[in-house]
């Protein structure tokens, strides 16, 4: 929880930011009435929340829509079943995209600070488009890796960024709902990718001829199809991004320099580093040295092993028996056991991915408002782990196939409701523009190293229960919650420090506002 215990002698500023009060709770004077305030806020969230988010179930769909594209004949017609040691070319292509989305990063977060939001995301969503594109007319298990590959490059700037830029535009007990928001509207690609697959996928072998009158297979529609529609949304998205909030002013129909101004104010009144700063490497490098900072990204690489694990092959899960011996060790345990039970159509297990996913919305925007209204970061983590640990036992371990779908539903909602809950965790216990920065890049870049996990886990050789998977899942939820009492004993420790006047958190120069206190 919030810090609550001040001295009664502090300054009003200093009073508001250890009490965790956004300026929207607070009477200070401002040129806006409250109904005035919370129309500007209003506007940004339809403005700034509704477009990253859009653009985000696009990333998402583009990054994940390998399994939809694989029980839709890729995986056979690309010859991706074939071994490379113990590994398959479908996994291999599946993690190649990881390796440059890890690495590029950080980079990426600097070039979209110094770029601007509007100009970085919009080109970087047009580039990858093509490329998506170009993934409909391949012709080799090479060319589809080198295609990964450069997808990888070209998305690794895409959520760090986005992440960045929300957390720049709203107050510490604000953020959790957008961010909410923002990741439901990518959990909505994982609904409906499925559903959206399986229509494109009825074209079949009609339209453009690849080479000498080859026509083109319903797996390269899917890749054809979705890119073309991501190189329209990102031509849109330069006009319908914003800019940072000292830069607001330059976005298309957006606000107004006294509107921006009052943004700026507000998130001053919270945590004191609205303003921008020149680059500074010290600074941007320097955030490593805090520990809770790869804490929080040791949570969101727990719970995207197990998200990214869902994401790529929960349509896989309920394919008939048929794909089951092609598709062989890209299935994860509960996916194999699951598909044996139940025996699913190709139609049926593109559209049975949309329910889970559903509940997931429910689960996230709830969690996201209690938080937000609470003050509460660490417990709401513990919640949806637990939920999490449930739904992989119900999933992994009961004989009955309803049951385990139900597990699915479960698992689903855990996993996918933490990411915005570690997203807000973490951007309520940092402050400074680069330190934001660089720990936007670290926490996606874990999420990256667990999607890499997700994907490797379950392994041909540990069927047919997979037990050493599943149980690495468990372990994965289990450490989160160890992680999440460390961080919360040392939260507690350190603010109670700062009453003592012993220290002063996040206080790196003359400049930076006083009075900060850690959320738990």
């Amino acid at each position: 929880m919030a810090h609550q215990d001040v001295e009664k002698d502090t300054t009003l500023r200093e009073d508001d930011v250890r009490h965790g009060y956004t300026s929207s709770q607070d009477d200070y004077e401002c040129e806006f009435t409250p109904a005035e305030q919370r129309k500007i806020i209003h506007r940004i969230d339809r403005r700034l929340v509704l477009t990253v988010g859009i653009l985000y179930c696009i990333s998402l769909m583009d990054r994940t829509n390998l399994s939809s594209a694989a029980i839709a004949g890729m995986n056979v017609e690309l010859d991706l079943n074939q071994l490379m040691g113990s590994i398959s070319h479908y996994s291999i292509v599946t993690v190649v995209f990881f390796t440059t989305y890890i690495v590029f990063q950080p980079p990426a977060t600097v070039i979209a600070r110094k770029l601007g939001p509007r100009n970085f995301l919009s080109a970087i969503v047009v580039l990858w488009g093509s490329v998506m594109v170009g993934m409909g007319f391949v012709k080799s298990y090479e060319a589809l890796a080198a295609c990964r590959v450069l997808l990888g490059v070209l998305e690794a700037g895409f959520f760090p960024s986005c992440v960045y830029l929300l957390s720049t535009w709203y107050t510490r007990f604000d953020v959790g709902k957008r961010y909410s928001v923002f990741y439901m509207l990518g959990s909505l690609a994982s609904a409906c990718a499925g559903i959206l697959a399986y229509g494109i996928m009825q074209i079949g072998g009609k339209g453009l001829p690849v080479g000498t009158g080859t026509k083109v297979s319903a797996w390269r529609w899917i890749f054809i199809i979705e890119g073309a529609l991501t190189m329209v949304l990102g031509i849109i998205a330069y006009w319908a991004l914003v800019d940072f909030p000292d830069k607001a002013v330059n976005s298309w129909k957006f606000l107004n320099e006294r509107e921006a101004m009052f943004i700026i104010d507000r998130v001053n009144r919270d945590r004191g580093d609205a303003k921008p700063e020149p680059f500074s490497a010290r600074k941007f490098f320097g955030a490593a040295t805090d520990l809770k900072i790869w804490g929080f990204a040791l949570i969101f690489f727990n719970t995207t092993a197990v998200t990214y694990a869902l994401a790529y092959f929960l349509p896989i899960m309920y394919v008939t028996s048929l794909y089951t011996a092609l598709l062989g060790e890209v299935l994860t345990a509960y996916a194999h056991s699951l598909t044996q039970n139940l025996g699913f159509s190709i139609g049926a297990s593109q559209c049975l991915v949309a329910p889970p996913y559903a509940l997931a919305g429910i689960v996230m925007y709830a969690t996201g408002w209690a938080g937000d209204k609470y003050h509460l970061r660490g417990p709401i983590v513990v919640f949806n782990m637990i939920l999490c640990i449930i739904g992989v036992t119900i999933m992994g371990f009961h004989n009955n196939a309803n049951v385990r779908y139900f597990g699915v539903f479960l698992t689903t909602a855990g996993a996918n409701s933490n990411i915005p809950a570690a997203m807000s965790y973490q951007a309520n216990n940092i402050r400074g523009q680069w330190k934001r920065a660089f720990c936007s890049a670290t926490l996606v870049g874990a999420g990256g190293v667990g999607g890499i996990a997700g994907g490797l886990v379950f392994r041909t050789q540990d069927a047919p229960g997979y037990r050493p998977g599943l149980y690495a899942c468990i372990a994965c939820c289990i450490l989160s919650i160890i992680v999440v009492s460390l961080i919360t004993l040392g939260s507690w420790r350190s603010n109670k420090k700062a009453d003592r006047g012993e220290v002063e958190l996040e206080y790196y120069s003359d400049s930076d506002q006083k009075g900060f206190r850690y959320t738990y």
